[in-house]
């Protein structure tokens, strides 16, 4: 169960980063609202999951689902570059991510 929520939570935080580029700077109302509600949840998942989960392992795995998802809906959503330089590293990250999942006893 603790994966499970973790993996929520780094959705979650895909979720808020990019309402948080919707708030354009939190002067929209409902985008700033979304982001700071997604933020909670992700949040409290990442803590649920941390009581299971050792530290590094959680928080690495979070920070990295985060930042490719943002990196992906960035390019499909907002239309951001995909060079190859930035396709390399965001496959580092989730090669990061998978040794850190399986480098885990939890």
């Amino acid at each position: 169960m603790a994966w499970i929520s973790l993996f929520i939570a780094g959705v979650l935080e895909v979720v808020w980063a990019f309402f948080m580029k919707q708030s354009d700077g939190f002067t929209r109302l409902t985008p700033s609202i979304v982001t700071f509600v997604a933020m909670f949840a992700s949040f409290a998942l990442l803590a649920y999951a941390m009581r299971l989960l050792p530290l590094g392992t959680a928080y690495t795995v979070w920070t990295g689902i985060g930042a490719v998802g943002a990196f992906i809906v960035g390019i499909v959503v907002l239309g951001e570059d995909a060079s190859a330089m930035r396709m390399l590293a965001a496959g580092l990250i989730v090669s990061g991510i998978v040794l850190m999942k399986y480098s885990s006893n939890a």
